[in-house]
């Protein structure tokens, strides 16, 4: 392995080993206080860099705000930021970011999907991905960074439900499984 992914993988672990932590001792982890006496760490599919992916944002113009489902409460307002064209086992796929629609500011960039593990492997509705905005359009979909929102541990979350247009029909073994 080179030096490079080496401390790459390092780093994904060490992150992993951090966020096991705070679901167990934070007083307001997802995992239910009952719940965290016999918990000791989330689930995760191996690291892999095949799941390390170089994209460019192509920006969506004149979208119109639109209502996100989410898995209980009120829907949230959601704006599509742009779209990202990606390969994987040489076959092409496309995934949309988005971003909450009253916020005009170019800070994150919020990718929901879900793929041929869902509610096999991971968790059923779907996963995360958290994206820095990058002026530039240059992104890194690390799909080993691939998180759980926080109804996947508690009824007590409203998580938003990845629309259909980012359902991914390839498996993604990469990032967080199914907590159960």
């Amino acid at each position: 392995m080179s030096e490079d992914l080496d401390h790459w993988k390092h780093a994904l672990e060490a992150q992993r080993r951090q966020k096991d932590w705070y679901f167990k001792n934070a007083p307001d982890s997802p995992i239910p206080a009952e719940a965290r006496s016999g918990f000791s760490a989330l689930q995760y599919f191996a690291p892999d860099p095949a799941y390390r992916i170089a994209v460019r944002l192509t920006p969506v113009t004149g979208a119109e705000p639109f209502t996100m489902a989410v898995s209980q409460g009120s829907p949230r307002a959601m704006i599509k930021k742009g779209y990202f064209d990606f390969e994987i086992d040489g076959k092409k796929y496309r995934l949309f970011a988005y971003g909450p629609a009253h916020d005009t500011s170019h800070d994150s960039l919020f990718v929901p999907f879900r793929d041929g593990t869902s509610g096999k492997e991971t968790y059923g509705a779907g996963r995360y991905l958290d994206l820095e905005y990058d002026p530039g359009g240059e992104y890194l979909l690390d799909f080993n960074l691939a998180y759980n929102p926080y109804c996947a541990y508690s009824e007590n979350y409203s998580c938003p439900l990845p629309p259909a247009e980012n359902w991914l029909k390839v498996p993604i073994r990469a990032g967080e499984r199914s907590f159960h």
